[in-house]
């Protein structure tokens, strides 16, 4: 993509690339390096436009060619049926804690709103009790007795007959715990079930016969912070809060094809080019492939040996959010110099967790989970 007539750009293309190094951030997270060279190239002038993507009008023809295309690319990645619409929002996945009860909780009965709650870890924990503000939450099923390292069983779930809906946080960035598949609890038997998949959206294929909402923040598998997705049934809208603001109102947002307000536009334009990028990698099928790939080789790498350790099940470990420890955490302060040396990066777990955490996002390729494991190994063999 470089511009031969632009030597200059091409040499401070290659310098920067020279610098970049492995980053396993949960998010902001690292992006595929050919999209930032891309938007790299096209920052002073888009398509030749002699402006940038950020200086331009939402209500432009070139915006507005940017905005549906990523719109469309995003509905064939994911299969998405006709009957659900596609929203582009602000707020983030926390917002959204807010957003989803704002405009469901009161669906069945205004006047006794409810939502289930399936607690898995940090951000389902987070969402349940943001719901608290706007209706009863009601915990159908929580993991906390068991620090959070399995899902519980499906068949234990005590689900209401009256909820409006019920929420999974089906990727658990700060435990690492992921649903392999969300359970058949939905639309067959009545439900609506909401999924907080920020964190693993565009990792592998959704079953829309098993879920009526996904939502998601972009700043792990999509692009920049700055823009949501929301993907909502159709017949979902229309049952907004009169107080929820309305532009945050999915009905409104959806009837100005999500320009209601100005939108993210220049994280709209990234996520866009991230989502060509996965064309070219074959899909969410392709990428699917590639992530099972990375997270074995860190997995297995963890289970044979004494140094670290991975307390998750294996039946619901997560493959974009690895969280590790030493055996000795005495020596945490000199893994984590170590690895920022070798030019891996942001391994540090969440606080309220401690340890490591690997985050191995769509655009992590399999040669920096191989770097890190090596840098494990010697730094293992050293500690001897």
């Amino acid at each position: 993509m470089n511009d031969p007539q632009n030597p200059a750009l091409a040499a401070m293309m290659q310098r920067a690339m020279a610098e970049r190094v492995y980053n396993f951030s949960p998010g902001p997270a690292t992006l595929p390096a050919e999209v930032l060279q891309q938007a790299a190239e096209e920052m002073l002038s888009w398509h030749g436009t002699g402006i940038s993507v950020m200086e331009m009008s939402h209500r432009s023809k070139e915006f507005e060619g940017i905005h549906n295309e990523a719109l469309a690319d995003l509905r064939e990645l994911l299969r998405v049926p006709k009957e659900f619409r596609i929203l582009f929002l602000q707020g983030g996945a926390i917002g959204e804690n807010a957003i989803v009860p704002l405009n469901l909780i009161g669906r069945l009965n205004p006047e006794r709103p409810k939502a289930d709650f399936i607690v898995t870890g940090t951000w389902s924990v987070k969402t349940e009790q943001e719901t608290r503000r706007y209706g009863a939450s009601h915990i159908a099923a929580s993991s906390v007795d068991q620090r959070f390292a399995r899902i519980p069983d499906p068949a234990s779930w005590q689900l209401s007959d009256d909820a409006a809906y019920v929420h999974l946080c089906t990727n658990e960035t700060v435990v690492g715990v992921e649903f392999q598949e969300v359970p058949d609890i939905g639309q067959n038997h009545g439900r609506v079930v909401v999924a907080d998949a920020s964190s693993h959206i565009l990792s592998r294929p959704i079953d829309w016969s098993r879920v009526q909402v996904v939502y998601g923040g972009a700043q792990k598998n999509i692009g920049p912070a700055g823009v949501t997705i929301v993907i909502v049934r159709e017949d979902l809208l229309g049952h907004a809060h009169p107080l929820c603001p309305s532009a945050f109102n999915w009905r409104v947002v959806n009837d100005n094809n999500s320009m209601y307000n100005t939108p993210p536009t220049y994280a709209i334009y990234i996520a866009g080019l991230v989502f060509k990028w996965l064309k070219r990698q074959g899909g969410v099928d392709g990428i699917e492939q590639r992530n099972i790939a990375k997270a074995r080789a860190l997995y297995d790498f963890l289970d044979q040996s004494a140094f670290y350790r991975n307390e998750i099940d294996p039946s619901c470990r997560s493959r974009m959010n690895v969280p590790f420890f030493l055996a000795d955490e005495s020596r945490n302060e000199a893994f984590l110099a170590g690895a920022r040396a070798n030019g891996l990066v942001q391994l540090k777990g969440h606080k309220s967790v401690g340890g490591m955490r690997a985050s191995l996002y769509n655009a992590m390729p399999l040669e920096g989970v191989t770097a890190l494991i090596d840098y494990m190994r010697e730094f293992e063999r050293s500690a001897a």
